[in-house]
């Protein structure tokens, strides 16, 4: 792969975002939005998942010079998949697509933690998209919900012989999905003050659903489109990252 190819118009599109930033609304959960409490809760949650990534990379690139620019690469593009807001008023948050699928099937789930994190805390400190408070919370619902949901509904589906592209739609889709439904816990649960939990709960989901459901979809076809461009072009970088077998690496037309 001719990294800087690929790398030089992502980060183009990237820094193009950071003039054209409008502050109108925040992404992810908002800066505030969380008690405190909450924030260092979720804080804690994500923690263990970051540090576990850090080791990963650090094994994984030991013996490889070309993974981590590969996970750089993948950085920018969830960086700038997760830049695309459609604002959700009634839920203090927005809707947007997220791209942890992607990374998730290609790097694993604990780098793409990893991902997710770097991104969402250039967005937070730069972008004002989400918070630098409620980062932890934003980790833990895009970065391991979204990247261990995508990971091991992708792999199921390949152990019972689905077909790569139609893996990868799925898991797109249901990691777009489970990040939503994460991020509408823990408005709820931040939220709610005495009020009961599961009714704040299913209406924030709902408030998700006319944005997020039509996003889940595209995120998914994005997420197959992806994986089959990469099995028609580089299906060596697929065999290299176990995802299908050498036999498997010169796509059937």
């Amino acid at each position: 792969m001719n990294v800087r190819k690929v790398l030089a118009p992502t980060l183009l599109a990237a820094g193009c975002s950071l003039l054209t930033v409008s502050d109108a609304h925040a992404m992810h959960i908002s800066e505030g939005i969380l008690p405190y409490g909450w924030a260092a809760f979720w804080f804690l949650a994500s923690a263990p998942f970051v540090a576990y990534g850090l080791r990963r990379l650090g094994q994984a690139s030991e013996g490889d010079l070309s993974f981590k620019p590969l996970v750089g690469l993948l950085t920018a593009a969830v960086f700038i998949i997760s830049c695309m807001p459609i604002p959700v008023p009634v839920a203090g948050t927005a809707s947007h697509p997220c791209g942890t699928g992607i990374s998730a099937i290609l790097l694993g789930p604990a780098i793409s933690v990893l991902v997710a994190a770097a991104a969402l805390f250039i967005q937070a400190l730069f972008l004002s998209h989400g918070g630098l408070s409620t980062l932890g919370a934003n980790i833990f619902s895009m970065g391991v919900m979204g990247s261990f949901t995508g990971f091991v509904v992708f792999r199921l589906l390949r152990r019972f012989k689905v077909s790569l592209a139609a893996a990868a739609l799925i898991a797109g889709i249901l990691a777009d999905w489970a990040t939503y439904v994460t991020t509408s816990f823990e408005l709820a649960a931040g939220i709610r003050g005495d009020a009961p939990l599961l009714p704040l709960f299913l209406k924030i989901m709902v408030a998700f659903i006319p944005t997020q459901l039509p996003l889940g979809i595209l995120e998914g076809m994005m997420t197959a489109g992806m994986i089959s461009l990469l099995h028609r072009k580089r299906p060596d970088l697929l065999v290299k990252m176990r995802l299908i077998e050498p036999e498997e690496s010169v796509p059937c037309n």
